[in-house]
């Protein structure tokens, strides 16, 4: 048995107080300091496949589609009619592109039992009293039925599943045949936990109000497909068919030529709100979510964005569901690569509440964890926290055309600032200049800041722009201007590096390790760090329904919303808003090249501060270096590269 030491000292270490020293029942094993115990074996768990009916015939072959279980459970709770509770992860990856920072795969013996499971989650939790259930999404892997990205067919892949575990869904023991199988083993509570597309799911079905789920864990979470592809019209990337088509299986792409070609008719470029998006939004149904939430969000995830957490996090709050955050400074990167030893314990402590019942005081800790440097996290017992209020601050021109202030000042009627758009330029660039007056961008500062500034939540940027052309794409960026050592979100890793150390959670087989690559942070230094952006296409400034072309020379009005984020400025430095176009490399350009205006007094940007407008304390007189831009629009500054790749291509 491999046993995780710094896991079990964590665990002790991290256990409540109050917590009873043990405690045992006839649904548990043993309970210490407020946490499972593992005391079931591993290498002697119950491996099986199920087939669960989804009541869907996505392939259009006149039979419903099943999806494909994985199962891997404790034997001794089962021989002794114990019933366990489930951890769930549903997931399109388990044999495309596997899961985890090690990109593991499901494999499976000659009876097709699988034999290693990815990630730590069975190798873990099945020995402390759990059962470990991995799902094949439909069109993937061993499923039937086809991928419809975060629609009805994948929701329902893992809601019937649930529904099956609690005795309402038909179980069979082979993909086409079979008989009849139940899960009379489960107690029926249900977790469900994934990183990307797996959580995004869990966010899905949550949102059906499935009986039974008990808790999620979204890591780096889609919440609304619509604002995956779009931000308030402007496209961030090719559509959702190609995302099916890298996933589903060989049997899918030869039987779902139908339903791919319906994802390309729903899903049109236009940056339109269409009935395909309305199916694949969660948030408008946050008021059915039972399920106690355990958000976990990269603030510097550019491939899904922090926009997916913010307003999911405000819907699930404005209908009291309990919850609970993790803000890291990361990009798209598992918890599990950045706070391992933390993770574990804190995940398991969680878990035991929700579905084993275990009295542990987790649900009255602090409700946000958040990464305010490399590595050093701070707590706040609620978040956003308590005295956050939004803020208006106004943008003034300066002696300098395309620099301008930053503050409670309002501008003269009639100023203005203008810019050319560049999609050759991405926001890295604008931040690397934001002294320096350059044609494609407007940059506004507040002067150098005599109190930490912290913002946290989302906030918008109310425009009013002039296009010269039909067609504009705006892009608002904030950036903390000074100093700073950070993660390196831009990096290969996203912000972690992998070691050549491993250590261990849980128990191996020797199909199936509990041992796993350790990480570092990845850090890097600058003097600027870019930490909440925004994107809209100008042209959809009256509905995201229909957008239109623009008339040139007219002003139009548009609130761009802006990423959640939880960042403070520290005292010393400044505050910038860069208001631009083509964000290079994260939106796609509009199709003519722009010349935008913008009415500084009829423009605001309002930001949720910790102790509202107040908190903002500049050192009078301290002006901003300015530099004017040499004839072809260069500076001395040295722009970092464009991220590659697409965010579809690493959704995962």
């Amino acid at each position: 048995m491999v046993v995780a030491v710094l896991a079990a000292l964590a665990a002790v270490l991290l256990a409540p107080a109050s917590a009873h020293a043990d405690t045992g029942s006839a649904s548990r094993g043993t309970v210490r300091h407020g946490l499972s115990q593992p005391d079931y074996s591993y290498a002697d768990a119950i491996r099986e496949a199920v087939w669960v009916d989804t009541g869907l015939d996505g392939d259009g072959d006149g039979r419903t589609d099943r999806v494909a279980v994985d199962i891997v459970r404790p034997s001794e709770p089962a021989a002794a009619g114990r019933k366990v509770p489930v951890i769930m992860d549903a997931s399109p990856y388990y044999s495309c592109c596997g899961r985890g920072n090690e990109n593991q795969l499901k494999t499976y013996d000659a009876a097709g039992k699988i034999v290693q499971a990815p990630l730590f989650y069975d190798n873990y939790f099945v020995p402390r009293g759990y059962a470990s259930v991995l799902v094949d999404l439909a069109g993937t892997d061993r499923s039937d039925g086809c991928v419809d990205v975060g629609g009805p067919s994948d929701v329902q892949s893992a809601k019937a599943v649930v529904d099956w575990l609690n005795g309402r869904g038909r179980g069979y023991s082979a993909r086409s045949g079979g008989h009849r199988v139940t899960a009379g083993w489960t107690n029926g509570k249900v977790g469900m936990i994934g990183k990307s597309w797996d959580g995004t799911i869990a966010n899905g079905v949550a949102a059906t109000g499935a009986r039974g789920l008990k808790t999620i864990v979204p890591i780096s979470s889609i919440s609304s497909w619509y604002d995956y592809y779009f931000h308030q019209g402007a496209p961030l990337q090719d559509g959702p068919e190609w995302l099916s088509d890298y996933v589903e299986s060989d049997s899918a792409h030869a039987s779902c030529a139908a339903a791919q070609q319906k994802i390309i008719d729903g899903s049109p470029r236009t940056g339109d709100w269409t009935p395909f998006w309305t199916a694949r939004d969660y948030v408008k149904d946050a008021g059915k979510v039972t399920a106690s939430v355990f958000a976990v969000q990269g603030m510097q995830d550019l491939n899904v964005r922090t926009k997916h957490f913010g307003q999911w996090w405000q819907a699930l709050a404005a209908h009291g569901v309990e919850r609970k955050v993790w803000l890291s400074q990361t990009g798209h990167v598992d918890p599990f690569d950045y706070r391992r030893t933390d993770w574990v314990p804190t995940l398991q402590r969680w878990f035991d509440h929700y579905l084993l019942g275990v009295d542990n005081g987790i649900q009255k800790q602090p409700m946000a964890d958040i990464e305010r440097t490399v590595d050093h996290w701070t707590t706040d017992r609620v978040w956003p926290p308590a005295g956050t209020h939004t803020a208006a601050l106004s943008l003034t021109p300066s002696a300098t055309d395309g620099l301008g202030t930053l503050g409670t000042k309002h501008a003269t009627r009639g100023s203005t600032e203008s810019f050319t758009d560049d999609p050759n330029l991405w926001e890295e660039d604008w931040a690397a200049a934001a002294d320096t007056a350059t044609p494609a961008k407007t940059a506004f500062t507040t002067g150098v800041l005599t109190k930490d500034l912290r913002l946290s939540g989302g906030g918008t940027f109310t425009v009013t722009a002039t296009s010269s052309t039909t067609s504009a794409h705006l892009s608002a960026v904030l950036v903390d201007l000074g100093p700073a050592t950070v993660r390196n979100f831009l990096g290969n890793g996203e912000g972690i590096k992998t070691l050549g150390t491993r250590s261990c959670y849980g128990e191996s087989t020797p199909g199936d390790s509990a041992c796993f690559l350790d990480t570092a942070a990845d850090t890097t230094t600058g003097d600027h760090t870019v930490f909440s952006r925004g994107w809209a296409d100008l042209g959809h400034y009256a509905s995201l329904a229909h957008g239109v072309p623009l008339v040139p020379g007219k002003p139009y009005t548009m609130t761009i919303q802006l990423a959640a984020t939880d960042h403070v400025v520290p005292a010393g430095h400044r505050l910038a808003l860069i208001v631009a176009g083509t964000d290079g490399g994260l939106i796609l350009p509009p199709d003519t090249t722009p010349k935008v205006t913008v009415d500084l007094a009829h423009s605001v940007l309002r930001l949720p501060l910790v102790g509202g407008t107040g908190a903002l304390s500049v050192r009078a007189g301290a002006a901003p270096r300015t530099t004017a831009a040499a004839a072809d629009g260069t500076t001395a500054f040295r722009p970092a590269p464009a991220p590659s790749g697409t965010p579809a291509a690493r959704l995962g």
